[in-house]
């Protein structure tokens, strides 16, 4: 196909997806779902608009993979040592549960068994990309269950390399040892290829680049960064790993290195384009007029999915002693299908384990799934709340520990949360530290200045503050005050806004940058807008009061205007 076709179908696909996603946005939901609806529409099945939509699936496979680097680059080992057990125990029981589930419930069904157990390993899985996304997105990364949602998300990246052997193998009339050795085989280019990773990123690049070269050049991060990851990707691709867990695997030991902050900076803009472009692709696999056909049998197999999921996370999350309002969160993340499973799907077709009516019911399945995947996520909280009231006879109110199941800053009372770190709000937190810097909460979109807060000592999250999410997730209902120093007059009266309609009782103390804003910030719902023309002005003079009184001071001037000879 021709490059320039390939190019305009992107622009296309782009433009669709800029439009439907700003309208879903503004109908309040995430824009993830404009991106999957541009690729249905746009796609092979249904307007057909882009010919080239094979080429353009291929460049979406770097969105994810830039993504889960991009991610890896927030982490490092000691935080993903943190997670715990759940990660590789959980993670495997609910990858060989959940497959062992579906498969029998469609051998009982009387699907093939071969067909069943591929239809199990799709529903294994569930979408990296998409959770993990909206969890940083909604600021629940750190939360409890957002740990937990990580570990097991992780782990299931890894199931996916054997998965993939034991559906080419079973196609292929492989034997169990087959499969075995063949995994081990797997496994263990894998831990080689992160070793030799690792003895790169950690001694040889630091020698080849130093921080005072990168920090003098800003392309050269950006190109750091772009090789590590389609160089890992590449390398996991050649020793038969998932190409998203090396680029994960390489950001993670990035991660370490003194270039890590800056590189999380440069590089977002261009995960931003092959993000939209990965979540575009996945929704032109769905056919409509299919979908149309068998609604009925599509939605009882996406609750089916949905459900058995959910039960399944939250009795393998309760076994690892999570709390119920915990293990809640953490099913109603992971109760879709993710987008490996595709790759499943398609192997099974070409080596006939499925027919063609069972190949677009999973698929459809799995499409609608992430439709729904936004709303698991944002619904997940609300769930936790819910289940930990059940779980907890008598009481009005979850427990205090249910509440930071779902945000680790809920068990706050009293805090001060600070929206941007600007000089303006140093000073805030200058003053508050000897004795409050505890009860200091930073919200910052810039992940370099959010960084400088945490130098501070500060607890610092970096967010869009004028999202309720954010807002919810760092408890401005229970805040003593919120104080919003952005200078943008708009984007700080939406701050102030979305804080009064979360919590009509919480203080706000808003910065007017001039005097014709202040009076817009009251009427939005602060409680004080500090107009700095008018504390300028009060500074101005008193600087001039103070000269002014030292110019007639005692010792003031004589006939000669000489102060020497006036002390005399």
């Amino acid at each position: 196909m021709d490059m320039w076709a390939a190019l305009l179908d992107v622009l296309i696909l782009l433009f669709a997806a800029l439009l439907l996603g700003t309208l879903c946005e503004r109908l309040k939901q995430s824009a993830i779902l404009g991106y999957l609806l541009a690729g249905t529409l746009l796609g092979p099945n249904a307007l057909d608009w882009m010919p080239s939509h094979r080429a353009v699936a291929t460049i979406a496979e770097l969105g994810a993979t830039l993504l889960l680097f991009t991610i890896g680059l927030e982490f490092s080992w000691r935080r993903l040592r943190n997670i715990g057990p759940i990660a590789l125990g959980g993670g495997t029981l609910q990858v060989v549960i959940t497959g062992a589930v579906v498969a029998g419930a469609c051998i009982a069904l009387g699907v093939d068994t071969r067909a069943s157990l591929v239809l199990g390993a799709m529903a294994a899985l569930s979408s990296t990309a998409g959770v993990v996304r909206l969890l940083v997105a909604r600021a629940e990364i750190d939360s409890i269950h957002g740990r937990h949602a990580l570990g097991i998300l992780l782990l299931q990246d890894i199931a996916v390399v054997p998965l993939v052997l034991f559906i080419t193998l079973l196609g292929d009339g492989g034997s169990g040892g087959a499969i075995g050795w063949e995994a081990g085989r797997a496994v263990a280019v894998a831990v080689a290829a992160t070793g030799a990773m690792y003895l790169l990123l950690k001694y040889a690049m630091p020698r080849l680049i130093t921080a005072t070269e990168l920090a003098r050049n800003r392309e050269l991060p950006i190109l750091l960064a772009i090789a590590t990851a389609l160089g890992a990707a590449w390398i996991a691709h050649r020793v038969g790993v998932s190409p998203m867990l090396g680029s994960f695997i390489a950001g993670l030991l990035l991660a370490e290195s003194p270039f890590a902050v800056q590189i999380r900076a440069d590089v977002s803009s261009l995960r931003t384009l092959f993000v939209t472009l990965f979540f575009s692709s996945i929704g032109m696999v769905a056919d409509p007029v299919w979908v149309f056909d068998h609604v009925s049998l599509v939605l009882a197999a996406v609750a089916a999915v949905v459900l058995c999921k959910a039960a399944v996370v939250f009795g393998v999350a309760r076994l690892f002693r999570s709390r119920p309002g915990q293990a809640a969160a953490t099913a109603v993340c992971l109760a879709q299908v993710g987008e490996f499973s595709f790759v499943l799907a398609e192997i099974a077709r070409e080596r006939g384990l499925i027919d063609g009516g069972l190949f677009k019911l999973g698929i459809s399945a799995t499409v609608a799934t992430l439709f729904l995947t936004p709303y698991l996520v944002r619904w997940a909280p609300r769930i936790a709340v819910a289940v930990s009231r059940l779980s907890a006879p008598g009481r009005r109110a979850p427990l205090a520990s249910d509440r930071a199941a779902t945000h680790p800053q809920a068990d706050l009372i009293g805090h001060v949360v600070i929206v941007g770190f600007g000089p303006a709000a140093r000073r805030v937190a200058e003053a508050m530290q000897p004795l409050h810097a505890s009860r200091l909460v930073v919200v910052e979109l810039n992940s370099r200045t959010a960084a400088t807060a945490r130098d501070f000592g500060l607890r610092a999250y970096v967010g869009d503050a004028t999202r309720t999410e954010i807002l919810e997730h760092v408890s401005v209902q229970t805040a003593a005050c919120v104080v919003v120093t952005i200078p943008d007059p708009t984007t700080a009266r939406q701050v102030v806004e979305r804080v009064r309609s979360l919590s009509p009782q919480t203080p706000i103390i808003a910065r007017a940058r001039y005097h014709v804003h202040r009076h817009d910030l009251i009427r939005s719902g602060a409680a004080v807008a500090v107009d700095e023309e008018d504390e300028v002005g009060l500074r101005l003079a008193s600087v001039v009061l103070e000269m002014s009184g030292a110019m007639e001071s005692p010792r003031g001037p004589t006939e000669n205007g000489d102060p020497d000879r006036a002390s005399t």
